[in-house]
């Protein structure tokens, strides 16, 4: 009975060390991916400040409607690039989350899930 209450206590205790490391990955990645989302923001609109000056400044509606397509194309190349970043972050802090949990998972004869 002492060993079973022993073997229950030491499991409660691992148990509350991987949630505590589960928890701190989580919230440095979501740290990272804010911060990720704050800079791009901030540059894109910086950039689209930029354009809307040039459109207005151009001397033909040509020349807008030009500077205005070129940035449309740059704008969205640029959110495609950051979706992407963004889901190889979320990815990462997947894995960094279910980490500290690959031990309980093979105390129990099992494989923890894998995201791909």
């Amino acid at each position: 009975m002492i060993k079973s209450f022993e073997e229950v206590q030491n499991l409660n205790k691992e148990g509350l060390e991987a949630f505590t490391a589960s928890s701190a990955a989580v919230t440095k990645s979501a740290q990272a991916i804010a911060t990720e989302v704050a800079d791009f923001s901030k540059k894109s609109f910086e950039k689209s400040s930029t354009v809307w000056q040039s459109a207005v400044a151009a001397k033909s509606f040509e020349k807008a409607a030009e500077i205005q397509q070129t940035y449309a194309k740059e704008a969205f190349e640029a959110g495609l690039a950051e979706f992407t970043k963004l889901g190889e972050l979320t990815a990462a802090a997947a894995k960094a989350a279910f980490k500290p949990y690959e031990a309980t998972f093979a105390a129990f004869g099992m494989k923890a899930p894998v995201a791909e």
